[in-house]
């Protein structure tokens, strides 16, 4: 499968991507370079952490890539102003764990990991068998307070990691670039075409609106 295939299948299994005025704002503030900008909620480690694992989870090929459409940036600003304080501190727990993980298995501080380093990580924690699979997403639809104490650290860290990839793949397909050159976009229709399917219509792609 060639990659605008699979990213067509993506946008169908999140829903398509349609923001709210606000949220499209928000995208369109997020122009620094991926490697100067100031974050306003993550921390240092988080910024880079978050970079690593976007470049990992939507890397560059004959598409654009996330850190193309600034996505980490959007990350921030999501954070900061749409989610709450609870999801906040998971998130901040969650790649708190995933850093001490890293530490273990590396023997050094995650910022001073390369982007491989993060990738062999993050595989460990989906390289699982199917009932694994459905053991840790059983977990992460469990109320918070009836995870154990022994199942914490697994709850938090899937939690941050599923989070990376939700907001890796909102913000990249809410992105103007994404939505208007990649994606079938057609905002002012024209004639209209009584007998033909929506998949024709767009040439094969995933409609942006």
């Amino acid at each position: 499968m060639d990659r605008r295939a699979a990213l067509k299948n993506l946008t169908l299994s999140i829903g398509y991507a349609v923001a709210a005025p606000t949220l499209l704002n928000m995208l369109s503030s997020c122009t620094a370079e991926a490697d100067t900008w100031m974050p306003v909620f993550f921390s240092e480690q988080e910024k880079k952490l978050v970079t690593q694992l976007v470049d990992i989870i939507l890397p560059p090929s004959n598409l654009p890539g996330a850190l193309d459409v600034n996505v980490p940036q959007f990350m921030d600003l999501m954070y900061k102003d749409v989610e709450t304080e609870t999801n906040q501190k998971r998130f901040q727990n969650g790649s708190r764990l995933f850093a001490e993980k890293f530490e273990k298995v590396f023997d050094k501080e995650i910022s001073k990991g390369t982007k491989e380093d993060v990738q062999k990580l993050f595989v460990t924690y989906f390289d699982l068998s199917e009932s694994e699979i459905k053991k840790v997403l059983k977990e992460q639809r469990t109320p918070v307070d009836e995870i154990s104490d022994v199942k914490m650290d697994s709850y938090l860290t899937y939690k941050f990691l599923f989070s990376v990839r939700y907001y890796a793949l909102y913000g990249y397909y809410t992105s103007e670039k994404i939505g208007e050159e990649v994606l079938a976009y057609d905002p002012v229709p024209g004639r209209y075409l009584s007998c033909i399917s929506l998949e024709e219509a767009s040439g094969g792609k995933a409609w942006s609106l």
